[in-house]
């Protein structure tokens, strides 16, 4: 017979046996269970404390992994969709490469059908945003991209197909050159049906177009319009170019052989790259983005490790005779570790299955309110849906539950090993904690946090800080090990009160720490978290104001349109523009994309006035400028993100793909940009013009006269610029504003993570303390016989409280602050590629220290009432 792992002896050596097996498991199963269940109804708050710590690390993670592989999915059906059947494309810059290259690929042997296609992000009317607008040739899209071919819809409300490949039965509107055909997503967004008028931006002017029909198959999300492209290179004034040539391979074909062939045939910028290549280059946009959130929500399931391993350490502490009386009847070291461990499994499973419902719940949220992007800005014009996906949600549950028994293991070994005789006794609670200051304790603390500063030394694996990441979990791991026998010093040295109730605290605390130790692991952890986040974002912030004040100079800008690049202003509208009366002067910007390298985006060219001998006047270069010798190539100067992913260095010649051409440049400086995290290079306005012939410009600067006010200059700008009503105009504070919100937008998941560790943080201090009370009544009632008040008691509680908690605090923004700097120095520029200095907000990090102290004194005084609760002679009988 068995009955909590203990066998009643028996003369027959099978029997004995099957003891034996029987008492290295835990309690038998309803027993266990029974006091699992008993235990958390005991304490039902610090169980649901438990269940929340665990459920907010995997609900944030879940909630992430599942909004990026919802937009992913659609970004990778919008490119199966767009590129159809092709087995190549040939992607040229935004500006487009000449189409004379068309005839020469089209008639290459291997190529069974090649597309010509127009491709121009165009600015709806009356919007902000941009809809992709494709220029095709409807009788060669049919065989290699039949997405792209319109379905007409008739007067009678019927469709007519057009054949296998698109070109049976086709109606003239296909061709005709004031028709364009929107996919479905379009068509909802816009809120337009076949036979409206749709109007776009080209340069100033407004363009309008009729709904004819509607796009095939082309995805739930995928937003685009497609024209015949002779219309559309008439209409959006792209005449003689083209954005890339979809190709099909004839059977048999290997794209990778057929690619190497033709590179000799394509002109400078334009690449060969299969479906594969546009997914990862996809895919590489938000690559880094989605690893820093990844990493975030798992701070807060690591935060919520510590939390669990608090309170089942203090219930441990507490529950201590009841494991010795488990271990007297007959139960194992094995059997009450296991009880110990199922408990904090038990934890983790509740914790993890209500962070998935509350991850896919906040993931449907999140793609309904605010797209795919989480803030971002990488997911403009997807609009995912959130679906559950089976392995992300196992991956979650598994690491939640993990997270909970990790925390559980330590405690629960602790109770195994406790000598039963010794822990009936009163007194005991002191031994595990010592155990907690041991010497070897504190040699694996510095050996984590020496690990954790030669990480941070170390390079970037495939772009991602890994080790950064391992920095960062081993300095906080060796923070949290060192903390014990820094309580202990420190508690030791303060010095003694002449009051009864101080020196009691003090007393306290420097002979008896253990428990307040325990407590401290929450609060060291949740606190540097919180004030290694706060330091970097705003670390972050003040860099971006500063670097736009630089960028900012003009007390006016104007530009042709906010999204897209459609609009432009022509050399009349520049010309009107600087005659304008009320301008004094004005600087003109192009802003282009170029490629470097067909397996990562794009790089932004940027075009605009700049002296070579006084660059940092326009830019904030982290270099010191380089004087150009006479007869050297032209000067550019690069971002940081430029020279990290291509190891361009200043005073290094480089050619870049422009009008068709390598040109030779000069590497003249680096600078910081916040804006483009896949680079920018800046150029000479004039050097450009005179390389490219390209006389359109996006953006322009303007100084006024003495006595104009911007509104005034406004006013006569619309006035006097043909199409000027259309012309977006901007002053320095608005532009600086409107960049903060957006970055304000990016960190919103860093930002409600935050509050996620301050939330934990606080009520792991509640449960903590709670927790010490009730342990800890046999003492209060003792000093009620000597005549100690129960507010004097309350008061006791609370004084601890706020020195262990002011404890936590300073060691908490120590730590976090080495932490900030890992997160600044290493992590960004390894993640992002861009540098910023450290910069403390001490109002925030005084506000949440004050907070927590706060919030640790009222929590220990509101837990005194349980322990008070229990009659003095009770409490003291119980000492045996």
């Amino acid at each position: 017979m068995r009955w909590l792992g203990v066998v009643r002896p028996s003369r027959d050596s099978t029997s004995l046996r099957s003891s034996r097996r029987a008492g290295n498991r835990m309690p038998a199963g309803g027993v266990g269970a029974a006091l699992i269940a008993g235990e958390m109804r005991g304490h039902p708050l610090r169980t649901l404390i438990g269940i929340l710590a665990i459920a907010a690390g995997v609900a944030m993670g879940y909630a992430v992994q599942l909004i990026n592989r919802a937009a992913q999915g659609e970004l990778a059906a919008t490119v199966n969709s767009l590129m159809g059947n092709a087995d190549i494309e040939l992607h040229g810059p935004r500006a487009g490469f000449d189409e004379a290259l068309f005839p020469r690929i089209a008639r290459l042997p291997e190529v069974a059908a090649a597309s010509p296609v127009v491709e121009v992000d165009a600015r709806v009317a009356g919007r902000d945003e941009s809809l992709k607008l494709l220029g095709v040739d409807v009788f060669r899209a049919g065989y290699v991209t039949p997405n792209l071919v319109g379905r007409v819809e008739q007067a009678d409300g019927a469709n007519r197909t057009n054949g296998t490949n698109g070109t049976k039965g086709t109606s003239l509107d296909l061709l005709d050159p004031d028709t364009v055909f929107l996919s479905p997503a379009a068509l909802t967004w816009l809120a337009l049906k076949p036979g409206d008028s749709l109007r776009v931006q080209v340069g100033l002017a407004s363009i309008a177009l009729r709904v004819a029909g509607v796009l095939p198959a082309s995805g739930d999300a995928v937003r685009v319009g497609v024209m015949d492209i002779g219309a559309a290179q008439w209409r959006l004034q792209r005449l003689g170019t083209l954005q890339r040539i979809d190709i099909k391979l004839k059977p048999g074909i290997d794209a990778e052989v057929f690619t190497h062939s033709i590179a000799a045939l394509l002109p400078a910028g334009v690449a060969a790259v299969t479906p594969g290549d546009n997914a990862h280059r996809t895919s590489m946009l938000s690559r880094a983005y989605r690893a820093n959130l990844n990493v975030l929500a798992l701070v807060a399931l690591f935060t919520g490790a510590f939390l669990v391993f608090t309170m089942q350490a203090l219930a441990v502490l507490r529950r201590r005779a009841q494991f010795a009386l488990l271990r007297a009847i007959g139960v194992t070291q094995r059997g009450v570790l296991w009880l110990v461990v199922s408990e904090g499994a038990f934890l983790g499973v509740l914790g993890a299955a209500a962070g998935l419902a509350i991850g896919f719940a906040l993931a449907a949220a999140v793609l309904r309110y605010a797209g795919g992007d989480l803030g971002g800005g990488y997911f403009e014009g997807v609009q995912p849906r959130v679906h559950f996906d089976a392995l992300p949600a196992a991956i979650f549950l598994g690491l939640g539950v993990s997270a909970s028994v990790l925390g559980s293991f330590a405690p629960a070994l602790e109770a195994a090993r406790a000598r039963p005789a010794r822990a009936l006794k009163a007194g005991d609670e002191e031994a595990p904690a010592a155990r907690l200051r041991a010497k070897r304790t504190v040699t694996a603390a510095l050996l984590a946090i020496g690990a954790g500063l030669v990480a941070a030394l170390l390079p970037p694996v495939a772009g991602l800080p890994v080790f950064g990441y391992l920095s960062i979990a081993l300095l906080l791991l060796g923070g949290v090990l060192a903390m014990p026998a820094v309580a202990r010093a420190v508690f030791a040295l303060l010095p003694r009160s002449s009051h009864a109730l101080p020196q009691l605290v003090l007393s306290q605390l420097a002979n008896a720490p253990g428990r307040a130790t325990i407590g401290l692991a929450g609060i060291v952890t949740s606190f540097s978290l919180m004030t290694a986040m706060a330091i970097m974002v705003s670390s972050f912030r003040v860099s971006v104001d500063d670097w736009l004040q630089l960028l900012l100079p003009a007390p006016l800008y104007l530009r042709a349109s906010s999204g897209g690049d459609s609009a432009f202003l022509s050399p009349g509208n520049q010309v009107a523009i600087a005659a304008t009366p009320g301008v004094a002067r004005v600087e003109f910007l192009r802003a282009t994309q170029i490629s470097l390298d067909a397996r990562l985006p794009p790089v932004s060219l940027l075009a605009r006035p700049i002296d070579p001998r006084h660059p940092a006047a326009r830019l904030p270069l982290t270099t010191a400028p380089l004087v150009r010798p006479a007869g050297d190539p032209p000067p550019v100067w690069i971002s940081e993100a430029v020279a990290d992913l291509y190891g361009m260095q200043r005073g290094q010649r480089i050619t870049l793909p422009l009008a068709g051409q390598r040109l030779p440049f000069t590497v003249a400086g680096i600078w910081r940009d916040y804006a483009r995290q896949f680079g920018a290079i800046v150029i000479d306005a004039s050097d450009y013009r005179r390389l490219t012939h390209d006389t359109r410009v996006t953006d322009a600067a303007l100084w006024l006269a003495s006595g104009v006010a911007p509104a005034q200059a406004i006013a006569r700008l619309r006035a006097s610029v043909p199409g000027g009503q259309r012309l977006e105009f901007a002053q320095p504070g608005d532009i600086r504003a409107a960049s903060l919100r957006i970055f304000d937008r990016s960190f919103a998941v860093t930002y409600l993570l935050e509050a996620v560790a301050v939330i934990i943080g606080l009520f792991g201090i509640g449960a903590s303390f709670g927790a010490q009370a009730l342990a800890r009544k046999r003492e209060f009632g003792m000093l009620r016989h000597i005549g100690v008040l129960r507010r004097q008691i309350a008061l006791m509680l609370a004084m601890e409280g706020a020195l262990v908690a002011l404890l936590g605090v300073l060691a908490g923004l120590t730590l976090g602050s080495s932490l900030a700097i890992v997160l600044v120095h290493v992590v960004n520029p390894q993640s992002f590629h861009w540098t910023m200095g450290v910069h403390m907000p001490w109002g925030l990090l005084a506000t949440l220290a004050t907070a927590v102290v706060v919030a640790a004194a009222l929590t220990a005084l509101l837990s005194a009432r349980a322990a008070m609760s229990v009659d003095a002679v009770r409490a003291v009988r119980e000492d045996w």
